[in-house]
């Protein structure tokens, strides 16, 4: 999984390929929760680039994207966004791995 670093790279991504952003935070102890489950998960969608989001060095990102909630999961394909699972709720392995096959095709 690839750690976005700045605003530069996100709106990159968010441009250009097939991405799974994944917003995240360190303190948040749902993320920490599934996050040893993520690489799994990027192995069922090979074709998908992970980008992992820290909600905290990205707010207005979050603010503007509406994710509200942690961890929270958007799928965009050059430029447009294809799917969202954004709430506060703990996620399990099936429940990303179901939402991302819903919208990946």
């Amino acid at each position: 999984m690839k750690q976005i670093a700045t605003l530069e790279e996100f709106a990159q991504d968010i441009e250009t390929g097939k991405h799974v952003f994944f917003f995240t935070a360190g303190w948040c102890g749902d993320c920490r929760f599934i996050k040893p489950a993520m690489p799994e998960i990027e192995e069922v969608f090979p074709d998908y680039q992970f980008d992992e989001v820290d909600r905290d060095q990205f707010i207005e990102i979050c603010q503007k994207w509406d994710i509200m909630g942690i961890p929270s999961f958007v799928v965009i394909e050059n430029g447009q966004e294809k799917g969202r699972l954004v709430n506060k709720k703990r996620k399990t392995k099936e429940e990303i791995t179901t939402f991302l096959s819903s919208v990946i095709k």
